[in-house]
């Protein structure tokens, strides 16, 4: 029979053991920090009803779906399934279908992976994990919910180990009041979205794009670059965005939700060098309609934001008549986990060892071995049990290389004593005690390791 050359897909992330350990650890910092701030754990199908998932797509969103082909009950073929492209989409339909269900704002976070049709190239996938939060109101949702939501991204990033790194804030009121003071309204969207282009494509080029393509006088171009270029403290950008006061509600209104949001994440705790109001973000979605935020890496500008999202007025407007207002972000965790490795940002001294432990039986009924395993495992420490017929070399080597810190080593003596040889592999120091006495050795160096951030600092 011939053999069939193993590969996997274009665009699909496939990881080694250790580096799978390092990307389970990051998912374990979100889901207890996003835990911290209350918010509930959600889990929807990969696989939804076409028609659900398109119900707000159609153009690009069609062009990048993956469809299910399928059979039905009667033996048909159905081909109305599709998987999802991101978690948003099936968080309207899972808050429209259980809306009596829930209290009211809802927070949940979800940790998945979602599927695009899209060319793969280097840190883009076609299959990858997004990590999302979102708070859903019923009818209404309390501004300081959007200063929350980047206090909980700050959180989030330092726990990874992360320092230098910005939150961008904007909202999105003060962009459309600002082009209606201009007599804009109706090319404001297309506005936006070419200013949201500026770190990719620079100043001039935009310049180009809102007189050659959105055909607006050089006046106006020049205007909207004066305005997006304000910078400086937040209390500078602030205060430079009073002299427009007074000319637009919606302006005023975006003004005071600005203010109250980086007023809130000073008292979240949020330091200012991590937080900055940039009145170039905007992003592209039409269905943000408040604040808006995206999150970058200082020292390295060309990965682009590793996390944003905004406030939304309607989460379900194509699936119910309520109005179901929120805010929320998404974290790509395959292409962050893809540029901290590629740019060597990953601990190496980080705990990825798949156990504590290895027990090594030294007589050949293991009944004692496994029973020593056992206790361990109850005493909450991850512990393997060799029991292949190697040389005692090959045994320690096994250890060393999975990078698991103890052998534990049982024989005849042991067992008769009821002690136990502990043998740490890093120092190389070894030492026979009691159970209770190697248990509470292998905590204490555990607990060290577990300090470690994941990410080199």
């Amino acid at each position: 029979m011939a053999k069939q050359k193993p590969r996997t897909l274009s665009g699909f992330m496939e990881l080694l053991p250790a580096p799978q350990q390092q990307m389970e650890r990051i998912m374990a910092v979100l889901r207890e920090t996003y835990a911290l701030y209350g918010f509930t754990p959600l889990d929807t199908p990969i696989v939804e009803d076409a028609q659900v998932l398109l119900a707000k797509g159609g153009g690009e969103t069609e062009k990048q779906i993956y469809a299910v082909s399928n059979y039905n009950e009667g033996g048909g073929k159905d081909g109305g399934f599709a998987m999802r492209f991101d978690l948003t989409v099936p968080l309207a339909k899972y808050v429209a279908m259980h809306y009596g269900q829930l209290t009211f704002p809802f927070r949940r976070y979800q940790i998945g992976k979602v599927y695009r049709g899209e060319r793969p190239q280097r840190g883009r996938f076609r299959e990858f994990y997004q990590a999302d939060i979102d708070i859903i109101g019923d009818g209404k949702l309390d501004i300081a919910n959007e200063a929350e939501i980047p206090s909980i991204i700050y959180q989030t990033f330092t726990r990874l180990g992360l320092k230098r790194f910005q939150i961008r804030v904007n909202n999105r009121k003060i962009l459309s009041g600002f082009y209606a003071i201009l007599g804009l309204t109706e090319k404001s969207q297309d506005i936006m979205r070419t200013v949201d282009k500026l770190d990719k494509i620079g100043s001039e080029k935009v310049g180009e794009i809102l007189t050659d393509d959105l055909a607006l006088t050089q006046e106006a171009a020049e205007e909207i670059l004066r305005f997006i270029a304000i910078k400086g403290s937040n209390t500078q950008v602030l205060t430079a965005l009073e002299g427009y006061l007074g000319r637009s509600d919606l302006f005023d209104q975006g003004y005071r939700e600005l203010s109250t949001v980086a007023s809130y994440l000073t008292a979240f705790g949020v330091p200012e060098e991590n937080f900055a109001i940039d009145l170039t973000i905007a992003r592209g979605l039409d269905y943000y309609t408040g604040t808006v935020y995206e999150t970058t890496l200082l020292d390295y500008p060309q990965v682009g934001s590793v996390c944003s999202g905004g406030r939304y007025d309607n989460l379900a407007e194509y699936y119910t008549e309520k109005q179901l207002p929120g805010v929320g972000i998404s974290i790509g965790l395959t292409r962050l986990f893809f540029v901290l490795e590629d740019e060597g940002l990953l601990n190496p001294a980080a705990n990825t060892a798949p156990a504590d432990v290895l027990i090594i039986p030294m007589t050949e009924d293991l009944s004692a071995a496994i029973s020593l395993a056992t206790r361990f495992r109850g005493a909450g420490i991850r512990t393997q049990l060799y029991t292949e017929q190697k040389k005692f070399k090959q045994k320690i080597a096994y250890a060393a290389k999975l990078g698991i810190p103890f052998a534990v080593f049982l024989g005849e003596d042991e067992i008769a004593s009821d002690t136990v040889t502990v043998k740490n592999l890093e120092k190389g120091e070894q030492a026979t005690v009691s159970f209770d006495q190697a248990a509470e050795t292998v905590r204490a160096v555990l607990e060290e390791k577990e300090k470690v951030s994941i990410i080199l600092e």
